[in-house]
């Protein structure tokens, strides 16, 4: 499958374990077919919800495997391919490009903390060298480090540097980001759940999303209503996830989310150490937010 821009919604999925710590491949394979089947616009495995920092890098390109086989050419698969190391990162990326990923996910380099020169010296050597479109992740509150506005514009001049995972928090950012790249072709695409109404309302194109993980359905109605300018609905569904948005992050993610998939069946619920299991005191409340949200309704 051949991706002509970034559009729509993108689960970053979660990586399910066994007990034993393992990965538990056939539900890895069951949910990305489940995903697929409730419309989405395509899979992120192995990104920071797919608790990649705790992979090795065998395991982290048998997970892409994994869900490239479960579905085939129905959506297409972006492998989180980022690290800190920019040596590492190219091979990640070559690795996961050579099993078949329609595009990659590339978070900034974390603890380190370039300059903004050497973000932009890491992400072009990427591109540079590996031939599928990619999308550059802000999260500075995982790496300690913003990619400034200045950076992300130059790079979306870049053929291969296709999109830019907003998950700063700061919507003024994504805006700018947004509005000097209009004549590129280049996808802003939220990354912060409670904001992606917001960031679709300034010109964004989609979401990777943790909350579609749980309600594929109701992210691809907000979003789709959003990109078809019927802002009444997206609205609509964005309060209906409001809380469950909230939820799943009221310990570090991606726990909430994996506790969320054990309660409604969707995975084993394990998280790898140094991760824990969600706490006793947040578990009966995330249960009734679940509780709460009734079947979607879609007309027609």
């Amino acid at each position: 499958m051949t991706l002509s821009e970034f559009r729509g919604v993108y689960p970053a999925m979660t990586t399910p374990f066994h007990e034993d710590g393992s990965i538990d491949f056939q539900t890895l394979r069951t949910d990305a077919r489940r995903l697929a089947d409730a419309g989405v616009d395509g899979l992120v495995p192995v990104g920071s919800t797919g608790e990649s920092a705790t992979l090795s890098h065998d395991e982290h390109i048998e997970v892409v495997e994994a869900v490239i086989d479960a579905v085939g050419d129905r959506v297409p698969v972006i492998a989180g391919s980022g690290s800190n190391n920019t040596r590492e990162a190219l091979s990640l990326s070559r690795r996961s490009a050579d099993a078949g990923a329609d595009a990659l996910l590339l978070i900034s380099p974390y603890y380190n903390k370039p300059e903004p020169a050497g973000m932009y010296d890491h992400y072009r050597t990427i591109a540079d060298e590996v031939d599928v479109p990619q999308i550059v992740y802000n999260v500075p509150g995982r790496t300690g480090r913003n990619i400034e506005v200045d950076t992300a514009v130059e790079l979306a001049a870049h053929p291969n540097i296709r999109g830019y995972k907003a998950a700063s928090g700061d919507l003024a950012q994504v805006s700018e980001v947004v509005e000097r790249t209009r004549d590129e072709e280049f996808a802003v695409l939220a990354g912060d759940d409670g904001l992606i109404l917001p960031t679709l309302s300034v010109g964004g194109r989609g979401t990777i999303s943790v909350v579609a993980n749980i309600e594929p359905e109701r992210t691809v109605e907000m979003v789709h209503s959003a990109l078809d300018d019927d802002y009444e609905r997206a609205r609509e569904v964005h309060h209906d996830l409001g809380p469950l948005m909230r939820a799943l992050f009221w310990e570090t993610n991606p726990i909430p989310v994996n506790e969320a998939m054990a309660i409604r069946g969707y995975g084993p619920g394990n998280v790898r150490s140094p991760l824990t299991r969600l706490s006793e005191e947040y578990r009966a409340d995330l249960e009734a937010v679940l509780a709460d949200l009734e079947p979607l309704e879609v007309d027609g």
